[in-house]
């Protein structure tokens, strides 16, 4: 039996409609024995239990539930939740022996796994932890992966933003096996080649969820002349490169990021005098250049909004650079911009890119609206796991 946790009266909606979370607001009372990071049950104020989950002390986000009924979260229950995600990830096409060797198995609450993410490599698994929950459950997670798919490697890289808020230190380790290569991990993704180095690289070493960006893109590339800023590891640029383009330069401010674009060329037996690249800070990088440069222009930054209380700020800078890289743009060529801040909803980004838009006098025509690929499941009953959104323009001037 675990500890409880009483909901006010007629604050328990949220949970019966199965969001995962309960905030510190919508709670009675705590039973005095639970500690940070304990596994609870979840009460209504008729005394029934309506949830199973962990308490987190630091966060607004005082419960996040697991499992809609009274459960024991076990080793068994885990595996469950692996085997099913795993299931739906094979539906989509993506695991071994397929065209698709890197995706995400667990993409948090869309999951039923609140605080963990678990993307995989071929045979390697990077997980990120973002609650004490979900920390303490870290060695059950390992053992599940180890017993449901024998795997290479585990590796653990924690240090995303909410580890901070929960008072929770940054971890990169290799939890179970060893890496080879450097720490570098060859897969592929709709039969192109890539490297995740997650050791070194940004999140777990590759961006797996703008997989149906890249495709749409090499739809959209053949006789093109790109650039593609916040280019990262140049996946994009290699998609266009594979689809008959021109030429691609790619422009970033990390060394490492560079590094991966020239090595993901010669993977995938690209010439590099037609895939090029730079290092750059974007923001300064654009007033310089030239007006109607390029066939098509992709731009994908960081995530610039990452609370409330920076949407102004961050709507600001995504109004600067995407009034920038219009200017870079061909009459009838195309814009691919996109926003990975779940807090710039696309209501929000589609009127910046119309003021943005209007201040360059330009016109644009929206082809395509790309969102997460899949494998980063959205889920109904949890708003919050849609964030990232891509529109393809075509441009006039």
């Amino acid at each position: 039996m675990y500890p409880i946790v009483t909901l006010k009266p007629r604050k328990e909606t949220n949970v019966i409609f199965r969001h995962p979370w309960v905030f510190s607001g919508a709670i009675e009372k705590i039973d005095e024995t639970i500690t940070n990071g304990a596994l609870v049950y979840v009460k209504n104020a008729n005394n029934n239990i309506i949830g199973t989950g962990t308490y987190s002390e630091n966060s607004m986000i005082a419960v996040r539930i697991f499992d809609f009924n009274q459960t024991e979260i076990n080793l068994d229950w885990i595996k469950n939740r692996l085997i099913e995600a795993n299931e739906k990830r094979i539906l989509l096409g993506y695991g071994p022996k397929t065209e698709t060797t890197g995706f995400r198995l667990i993409f948090g609450e869309s999951d039923s796994m609140p605080g963990l993410v678990i993307d995989r490599y071929e045979n390697v698994f990077v997980l990120q932890i973002s609650t004490p929950g979900t920390e303490n459950l870290r060695n059950l997670i390992k053992q599940a992966l180890i017993d449901l798919y024998d795997p290479k490697a585990i590796i653990e890289k924690s240090g995303m933003p909410t580890r901070k808020e929960e008072n929770m230190e940054e971890t990169h380790e290799i939890l179970y096996g060893e890496l080879e290569n450097q720490n570098e991990i060859e897969f592929k993704e709709n039969g192109y080649k890539f490297i995740s180095d997650p050791i070194n690289g940004q999140k777990t070493g590759y961006f797996l969820d703008q997989k149906d960006l890249r495709a749409k893109i090499g739809t959209h590339s053949k006789d093109k002349k790109i650039l593609n800023l916040f280019s990262y590891s140049g996946a994009s640029g290699i998609y266009a490169m594979k689809n008959g383009a021109s030429s691609v330069h790619n422009v970033d401010s990390s060394d490492l990021a560079l590094l991966l674009c020239e090595k993901h060329a010669k993977l995938n037996k690209i010439k590099s005098k037609d895939f090029t690249t730079e290092n750059a800070d974007i923001f300064n990088y654009m007033p310089e250049k030239d007006t109607n440069l390029y066939d098509m222009v992709i731009m994908d930054p960081p995530a610039l909004i990452k609370s409330n209380k920076d949407i102004a700020q961050g709507q600001k800078a995504y109004h600067f650079l995407n009034r920038g890289a219009l200017r870079l743009v061909k009459n009838n060529g195309i814009f691919v911009t996109s926003s990975c801040s779940h807090y710039m909803n696309e209501e929000d980004f589609s009127y910046m890119l119309r003021r943005a838009s209007v201040q360059n006098n330009t016109s644009l025509s929206i082809l395509n609206i790309i969102r997460q690929a899949p494998d980063h499941p959205l889920s109904v009953y949890f708003p919050e796991s849609s964030y990232l959104k891509t529109f393809i323009c075509l441009v006039k001037k």
